[in-house]
């Protein structure tokens, strides 16, 4: 029997299942313009072509197909499952609960950037950061953890590369530059930040408790020239839900469901280690990002910082630090919603200004592509300069991305 083979040159299996593509959608009438600060991209098989020093050429990560037709990456002598990790936009919602184990299981758009911006143009998403997936992890722990360090640096300057030129590059008014972080070595990863601030990177995806991938807790001192550098350069540093590769959860038998359910206190517990590990109070001007940390836990967790006040003198924590801890939070941090609709109703506790939407394209819980409508049954009861922060001022500013006279949606 003759062995096909996909667009990616990859082989297909006769065991491979089927899977159901939704029809193509019509695009979207624009209502706002939006700036998206959470997406993903699925790392294409060959993204590390000719990109590794020669000595390392041969152990470059590659997608390789398992007998059951599924396909891995295969880096340092790991097996790393699902390509798609949850790339299910287009897909019925029956079938949105299968992991894409193949490229041809996915929307194209999730690993082709010409089929990216098509698909932001059919949603009226204008710009977008996009965040790793599976192969490096949200944070870079996977390229990092190898045998051989030099040849996780190797692998870890070519996925930069890869991004700023092949990805970002290639429509640099519609993508976000967003590196992944070295976290072998903060002053190594000190280094990477300011090479990678100069030739324009404007954000970078860190992990939101090193401590639990094995590295010093954010309560020490060990981080602190990476922090500086990304103060320095005007990096913020977005901490995406499960860059720690945990999250939160009840029983240790608890159903999957509980868990993605419970996925948004993951940034509860996030902004309170940061808060209280006072890395805000060091660097005063350095921006935190709760990424896809959602908006509605804000208003009772501010609340309970208020409350709190009242009895820090309790311990030594605080002490010499005359700004109030809630203020201390708000200026540090940003906040990020899919949706969050009735949040809305008391965002001036939160401030419009702290506020970003996201897109999470492709994952299971992306508005994409009714992202328009859906903003629009939250924003609506919202002035219009609020809905303007909201929607795309303040990603704008935040990761110093310009949003042409031309993109930009009346509100009258």
């Amino acid at each position: 029997m003759a062995i096909k083979m996909d667009s990616l040159g990859l082989k297909k299996s006769r065991e491979r299942k089927k899977v159901t593509f939704l029809p193509e959608p019509e695009r979207r009438d624009r209502l706002y313009t939006v700036i998206s600060v959470d997406d993903h991209l699925v790392e294409p098989a060959d993204m590390f072509e000719g990109r590794l020093p020669s000595k390392y050429a041969d152990l470059a990560p590659k997608v390789i197909e398992l007998r059951d037709g599924t396909q891995r990456w295969e880096y340092d002598g790991r097996r790393i499952p699902n390509v798609g990790l949850n790339a299910s936009v287009g897909r019925p919602p029956e079938e949105l609960s299968s992991e894409p184990a193949r490229f041809d299981e996915m929307r194209r758009g999730a690993w082709d950037i010409h089929a990216r911006i098509a698909d932001m143009d059919i949603a009226g998403v204008y710009a977008s950061l996009n965040f790793p997936s599976m192969l490096p992890g949200f944070a870079g722990q996977r390229i990092v953890a190898t045998k051989d360090p030099n040849l996780g640096l190797a692998v870890f300057r070519a996925y930069n590369d890869w991004h700023l030129e092949q990805w970002a590059g290639l429509y640099p008014d519609r993508i976000i530059p967003c590196q992944l972080p070295w976290l072998a070595d903060p002053h190594i990863a000190a280094e990477e930040i300011r090479r990678n601030a100069a030739r324009g990177f404007k954000a970078v995806t860190f992990s939101e408790n090193p401590e639990k991938l094995g590295y010093p807790s954010i309560h020490t001192t060990h981080w602190d020239p990476f922090f500086e550098a990304c103060q320095e350069t005007g990096t913020p540093v977005c901490l995406h839900i499960g860059s720690s590769s945990t999250t939160v959860s009840g029983s240790s038998d608890a159903p999957f469901d509980e868990v993605g359910f419970l996925f948004f206190t993951n940034a509860i517990v996030t902004a309170a280690d940061w808060l209280f590990a006072k890395v805000p109070v060091r660097f005063p001007g350095l921006k935190l990002v709760l990424s896809e940390g959602g908006i509605g836990w804000l208003p009772g967790f501010i609340d309970r910082l208020r409350h709190a006040a009242r009895y820090q003198d309790f311990t030594d924590t605080w002490k010499g630090v005359e700004e109030p801890v809630a203020d201390v939070f708000l200026r540090s941090f940003r906040f990020c919603t899919i949706e969050d609709p009735t949040t809305f109703s008391v965002l001036d506790e939160i401030g419009a200004e702290r506020v970003m939407v996201e897109v999470d394209y492709p994952h299971v819980d992306s508005t994409w592509p009714n992202v328009q409508s859906i903003l629009h049954s939250q924003l609506s009861g919202l002035a219009d300069d609020a809905v303007r922060k909201v929607t795309y001022e303040n990603a704008s500013s935040l990761f110093r991305h310009p949003v042409p006279d031309s993109a930009l949606v009346s509100l009258d």
